[in-house]
């Protein structure tokens, strides 16, 4: 078994971890709010951002970490990274001046540490595989709790998706949509990212009033279109037509994800990838800075 499939398997666990947790420094109800990160750790802080506002608790922007306007200035700035040591996290972090920072790490012992002003330590969801997984959901549980967002029922989602099958047609497709709305479109493009990652499959992501916009024209009976959360009114109906698979479930969208994860491992090993170690990748991008 690879590492990424006991990682992906540990998830309902690390939430509940997670949910326990009571950590300092994170925003408080009405702060203006910038999140950073890069790669899933983006995807992820999207859809912490999509739930934030969503809730009307404070505006909340999203960022690739090299992409962080400064200047804006903001109430907090909450960076999420796995390793502790992205190059463009860390730089973000110094442009951010008198700001108050607070960072989400699974290693205490890199330069995160005395990058931002706290540092929740998520060491208990680390990973061996290069392929993010269980870090990156048990983050977004923790946000979610804070915000007083979790149902009562995610562990059990999760627990169910490490069981339920995974779509019909899914491991035969040759493309793949992931469509979501308001904070389920930061997981469709986790999910887009997952498979692109671990299989080197065609996969886009979208939100999914965008789809009918241009994206549906590549979709046919070798596709799947995967909805996170309801889709909207109508829009099934007019995707099926062109021979699509369809998927639509009634897990928390958080836990949804946990079935694209599995999918990504079975497309890689039908392929005879190795779903740990992605071409191109390593477990942190460190860059040589100016």
């Amino acid at each position: 078994m690879s590492h990424v499939e006991r990682e992906i398997a540990s998830q309902p666990e690390c939430w509940r971890k997670a949910l326990d947790l009571e950590p300092a420094g994170l925003p408080e109800r009405g702060e203006r709010v910038a999140v950073i990160g890069c790669g899933t750790s983006l995807y992820i802080a999207q859809a912490y951002a999509g739930l934030r506002e969503g809730a009307g608790l404070g505006e909340t922007d999203a960022f690739a970490a090299s992409e962080f306007p400064a200047t804006r200035g903001y109430d907090r700035v909450v960076a999420i990274t796995r390793s502790g040591t992205t190059t463009e996290v860390l730089a973000a972090l110094e442009r951010c001046g008198a700001m108050p920072t607070v960072a989400l790490t699974g290693d205490l012992a890199t330069p995160i540490s005395t990058a931002a002003n706290t540092v929740i330590d998520l060491e208990f969801a680390d990973e061996k595989s290069v392929v993010q997984t269980r870090f990156a959901t048990t983050v977004l549980a923790l946000l979610r709790g804070h915000l007083g967002l979790t149902p009562a029922d995610l562990i059990a989602d999760a627990e169910r998706a490490l069981a339920d099958p995974l779509p019909e047609r899914a491991v035969e497709a040759g493309q793949f949509t992931f469509l979501g709305a308001g904070w389920t479109v930061g997981l469709a493009n986790e999910a887009a990212l997952k498979l692109r990652e671990a299989s080197g499959s065609w996969t886009e992501s979208y939100p999914a009033m965008e789809y009918r916009h241009g994206p549906i024209s590549v979709t046919g009976p070798h596709s799947v279109v995967w909805f996170f959360g309801e889709p909207p009114a109508g829009l099934v109906d007019q995707v099926r037509p062109t021979g699509v698979a369809v998927s639509v479930s009634t897990l928390d969208p958080m836990a949804d994800l946990i079935r694209a994860q599995r999918l990504a491992v079975e497309l890689a090993k039908g392929r005879g990838l190795n779903p740990d170690q992605p071409q191109g990748l390593t477990r942190s991008i460190v860059l040589t800075r100016p």
